[in-house]
């Protein structure tokens, strides 16, 4: 189950990267790290970030679930955002324990604010973050959540 909550404090968060959470993969669950560059991602660019925002500055967090071979697991996503929907800050919670899940979403977890960070809210649509394609979908559903609570 998703939670949602909203963070009240506005000036920016740096980025803090942790690993703690529950869950395992299979070994071949994720593309090896060694085969895609840490900031190897795709963005949708159709979808606006033009100058008017319908969102409120502030930070959020969600938690994003997504099915891996083995078991359902989560990560979660704290973002800051600015009044123009831009991404000042992101960190991300790794929800695994154990296994591949924990190493894969540990490895997105490193390298996601390199390619978020400075975009538009509305123009992310991550694929692919050192190597881990999974934790991805994660992240996706966390923003889609982070959206809704951003609203103005």
């Amino acid at each position: 189950m998703s939670r949602i909550r909203s963070l009240t404090a506005l000036a920016p968060v740096g980025i803090l990267l942790t690993a703690c959470g529950g869950g395992a993969d299979a070994a071949d669950a994720e593309t090896p790290a060694s085969e895609t560059p840490a900031s190897q991602s795709t963005e949708s660019e159709s979808s606006g970030g033009g100058a008017e925002s319908s969102y409120q500055a502030g930070t959020y967090e969600a938690d994003g679930d997504y099915q891996t071979p083995e078991t359902m697991t989560h990560i979660t996503v704290s973002m800051t955002i600015d009044d123009a929907g831009t991404v000042e800050a992101v960190e991300v919670t790794p929800g695994a324990e154990i296994g591949n899940s924990l190493i894969f979403q540990t490895k997105f977890a490193d390298g996601i604010a390199d390619v978020v960070v400075g975009k538009n809210l509305d123009d992310l649509e991550v694929t692919k973050v050192a190597g881990s394609s999974l934790s991805s979908g994660g992240f996706n559903v966390a923003i889609a959540m982070i959206k809704a609570q951003a609203q103005a």
